[in-house]
């Protein structure tokens, strides 16, 4: 499923994007960084697979730059969510004519050969625009590196989150007096939470992405510390660990706590009629929500995933800009694509504002504006809580991993495989792609 399931009518991410767009990206296919061209100004190139909510704030915030920059003509260009803009990324870094900069997941960072598709970044060349490594939360700016070299800088934290229907939840007492939810500290305490609205809706207590159960997984996995770590083609996983997540899975279907089948729509939609007092999708699904309370009415606020095991652990990712390789770098060029991606970092309010996506930028984040806006502040705490997917060419947003156990996971959730049956099959799946070489390399 993808990443960022986008509201009904929208164009979805794994479409590869058509006219003017895609358009574009073959135009932009050519040669390497070139300042000046017909109009004067600096271009600089541009490419991203946000083709959902947070793709219209983004193009937006790019009309904004265009304004206060006039000397640089920012071309962007947005291709389908997944595999089809990872392919466009390759294929053009190995030829070394991709964009100048573009938008990748920082969970596929490795995958993508940095050291042969990617050019680095210096310290240096951030700090003259302002930007500086303190400005980010330290475990995701270590994670910008590979072999000691920057390749990475950090726009967001974006992760699965627990959204909550305020009327529904003041109904079953599960409201603190200040309207936000009751945190629970058990797997026990937040079926009972569950059960309680269940009783309510007279259908669901929760709503989830049965076709996404990865990210469920993950996360009660790691709030368990569960590790999962892959090397020279053997691999590591704490079987009772992983086999304790997937029986939660399990559970929360075989009681009727949330749906046996839900897409990414049908997974929102419950929520959205009333079907569910709760719901577990990322925080990009933010703008639907707010969209359908403004047109039919939904109180609702999201929070951090539930503590099942002693924290807030939860899977999640960061979206973050790269330089894919040039074979020449125009000077002017790569001035003007460090002052982008600069001037998008300092302007990141509006991303987490428009797109529910946390800033990895602190200065905004920690800043009085951000700590008051609604309900952002109140699941904000999921950028020290947000766990990666573990590190391997077949793992991270849109790859493999994620999309062969999202088969698996389905099945929990259908109750058609046990969880014992389901771990056997992951570790299958997990062998399998283990003897796979990397397509990349």
């Amino acid at each position: 499923m993808p990443n960022h399931p986008s509201p009904p009518g929208s164009l979805s991410r794994r479409a590869l994007l058509t006219g003017t767009a895609a358009a574009a990206g073959i135009g932009l296919a050519g040669c390497g960084s070139v300042s000046g061209g017909l109009s004067g100004k600096t271009r600089v190139k541009q490419w991203n697979l946000l083709a959902g909510a947070d793709g219209a704030v983004m193009t937006e915030m790019h009309d904004q730059f265009s304004s206060e920059h006039s000397d640089i003509e920012l071309e962007a260009t947005t291709f389908g969510w997944g595999t089809p803009f990872y392919t466009r990324l390759v294929m053009g870094a190995s030829g070394g004519n991709a964009s100048d900069i573009a938008t990748i997941h920082l969970s596929r960072l490795k995958s993508v050969s940095p050291a042969t598709l990617l050019d680095p970044i210096t310290v240096d060349e951030l700090q003259a625009h302002g930007l500086d490594p303190a400005d980010f939360p330290e475990k995701i700016w270590e994670k910008c590196f590979v072999d000691d070299e920057l390749y990475a800088i950090p726009i967001d934290t974006h992760a699965l989150v627990n959204y909550y229907n305020r009327t529904m939840c003041e109904q079953i007492g599960a409201l603190n007096p200040d309207g936000t939810l009751l945190e629970t500290t058990s797997v026990e305490e937040y079926f009972d939470l569950l059960r309680a609205a269940k009783e309510l809706t007279g259908q669901y207590g929760t709503s989830l992405d049965t076709l996404g159960g990865w990210r469920q997984f993950w996360a009660w996995y790691r709030q368990a510390d569960g590790e999962m770590t892959f090397t020279d083609g053997d691999y590591e996983m704490d079987d009772d660990k992983a086999l304790q997540a997937i029986e939660v899975m399990y559970r929360m279907a075989e009681e009727g706590l949330c749906p046996t089948f839900a897409d990414g729509g049908q997974c929102a939609a419950n929520f959205e009629n009333g079907s569910a007092a709760f719901v577990q999708v990322g925080n990009w699904e933010i703008n639907r929500f707010r969209a359908f309370n403004e047109a039919q009415g939904l109180d609702f606020s999201m929070t951090e995933m539930p503590n099942f095991f002693g924290n807030r652990r939860t899977q999640g990712d960061c979206h973050s800009y790269v330089l894919p390789r040039h074979n020449s770098w125009d000077p002017e060029v790569r001035e003007a694509t460090i002052e982008y991606a600069s001037w998008m970092l300092q302007h990141s309010f509006r991303w987490g504002e428009g797109g529910g996506h946390t800033p990895a930028y602190l200065p905004v984040t920690e800043g009085a504006e951000y700590q008051a806006l609604q309900p952002n502040a109140e699941y904000s705490g999921v950028v020290q809580n947000v766990q990666f997917d573990p590190d391997a060419w077949f793992s991270g947003s849109a790859a493999r991993l994620f999309d062969e156990t999202g088969s698996i996971f389905n099945q929990v959730y259908g109750l058609a495989m046990t969880p014992d049956v389901a771990l056997a099959t992951i570790k299958e799946r997990i062998e399998t792609l283990l003897s796979l070489p990397n397509p990349v390399d």
